[in-house]
């Protein structure tokens, strides 16, 4: 048939690769199996939660440890002179920051500004439509500066790594070795929201991450392109169709051992929720119109790629049966140890206009109260510069978009910014956070429905810390 694409070979080994991935979404078989049988008692033992409310949070994570001292800049006079003469050659000329409004003073008399790549996130913090969470990090529990040289208090192991420190911003329990994410325990305890659906809350647009994994739940591997399942499934020629009805065949029989019935099972399960995502994404708009490209020759950047496709999976959300949805979305190359003004300048401007793009785009279709994005990263940089950029520290600051926000304000409390002031750990300026990212995550937590009684299963150390509610949502 001249229509039709041309057949391709699919090698034994290749085909069954992606048969497991499409069956399971990159979760491990054994863990499948488990999370199966856990999750219909959970759903038997629950009923559905009164009421037809939508709620969808999205992690945007910024990969490597995104500068937190040129994202939000003093501004005054006094204290802008005093950062410009800590940070050398990375500090921003004051005329080219964005100034923040009397509101965002942070309660200390201080002023602050943007970055001048963050014009999108100035205009919508100034519109109370953002907020900025100050000098959080991980924590095992409150600390000071004295604690932390005195060694006798708990810190969060292997500080400055980036691998831990994902892991931990992710897991929010930096003291247990055991990587199960706040995001994957909140879809455990609130599964009976999604009971009408076989899509996992938990979506990733960016590949595996630890966010997600809960003890129940798992999440499900979406593309920027779409759904991932088995290559060329509903293929009409030889020798693709033939490979397919065998599998079906096969995966149709009556298996005696119990691991061939579960595997058969999830692949079944795989089989027709790649089925299901990719009709009902094709009577999805493209919402290209919201995400324009500003280089004709590169297209759309990565994060609006993900971005558009999490704003069509929220839009699709009634035809999928979803009444909470997680998304995990992320941004690399924030490790600016070397030619950060450049590097960090770009980055910014991607982030902005394309959270920019999407909150319009969420407050066309109606759901901007419903929908909430808030930033992580691995840690700050360093206030001082190495000669060129600037190396790994500590608390940091993040952002969080959305109708629901109480924006235009900084919460939080901003670190003295003086090398080897109180609240620096040394003399380069590594921050200690003042704010832990379990009080950030039980306030994100609390507005997506978990409850008072659930709040120590999706963050297990909140308990330690005074502000389990931080305010900035309503």
């Amino acid at each position: 048939m001249p229509n039709e694409p041309k057949p391709s070979s699919i090698a034994r080994r290749t085909f069954l690769r992606q048969a497991a991935c499409a069956s399971i979404g990159f979760s491990g078989l054994y863990s499948a199996m488990s999370n199966l049988r856990l999750m219909g008692a959970t759903l038997s033992a629950q009923g559905l939660p009164a009421g037809d409310d939508y709620k969808s949070l999205v992690c945007l994570f910024f990969y490597g440890g995104n500068d937190g001292n040129n994202t939000v800049v003093p501004y005054d006079t006094e204290h802008y002179n005093a950062y410009a003469s800590a940070r050398g050659i990375l500090g921003l000329p004051r005329h080219s920051l964005l100034p923040l409004t009397p509101l965002s003073s942070g309660g200390d008399g201080r002023e602050f500004a943007f970055h001048p790549s963050l014009t999108r996130m100035q205009s919508m913090f100034d519109a109370g439509k953002a907020a900025v969470l100050t000098n959080v990090g991980t924590l095992v529990a409150p600390i000071t500066k004295a604690d932390y040289q005195s060694g006798g208090a708990a810190i969060p192991p292997y500080l400055f790594s980036h691998n831990d420190q994902q892991v931990q911003w992710q897991t929010s329990v930096p003291d247990s070795p055991k990587k199960i994410g706040w995001g994957g325990r909140m879809a455990d305890v609130m599964a009976a929201y999604n009971a009408s659906s076989n899509i996992a809350m938990n979506i990733s647009i960016a590949g595996n991450n630890f966010f997600q994994v809960g003890n129940e739940a798992f999440q499900y591997h979406v593309t920027p392109s779409g759904s991932l399942g088995l290559s060329q499934y509903d293929a009409t020629w030889s020798p693709v169709r033939e490979q397919y009805q065998a599998l079906n065949g096969v995966l149709g029989l009556d298996h005696d051992h119990l691991f061939e019935a579960e595997y058969a099972r999830i692949m079944q399960r795989g089989i027709a929720n790649d089925g299901l995502l990719k009709s009902t994404l094709a009577s999805v708009p493209e919402y290209t119109e919201y995400f324009p490209s500003h280089d004709p020759e590169e297209g759309v950047t990565r994060l609006q790629g993900q971005l558009r496709m999490i704003l069509r999976l929220i839009a699709a959300r009634e035809q999928l049966g979803m009444r909470r949805q997680i998304f995990f979305c992320s941004m690399g190359g924030f490790d600016t140890h070397d030619a950060q003004l450049t590097d960090h300048a770009s980055l910014l401007s991607e982030f902005s206009e394309a959270v920019g793009d999407f909150h319009t785009a969420t407050e066309d279709l109606g759901c901007a109260n419903d929908v909430t994005l808030f930033t992580s990263s691995d840690f700050n940089r360093t206030y001082s510069s190495n000669g060129k950029g600037s190396d790994h520290a500590w608390g940091s600051h993040q952002f969080v978009v959305g109708g629901a926000v109480q924006g235009g304000q900084l919460y939080g409390q901003m670190p003295v910014t003086i090398l080897g002031g109180p609240d620096d750990t040394n003399s380069r300026g590594a921050w200690i956070p003042t704010t832990s990212v379990d009080e950030y995550s039980a306030t994100l937590a609390r507005w997506f429905g978990v409850t008072e009684s659930e709040m120590s299963r999706v963050l297990p150390n909140i308990g330690r810390f005074a502000n389990p509610d931080l305010g900035f949502l309503g």
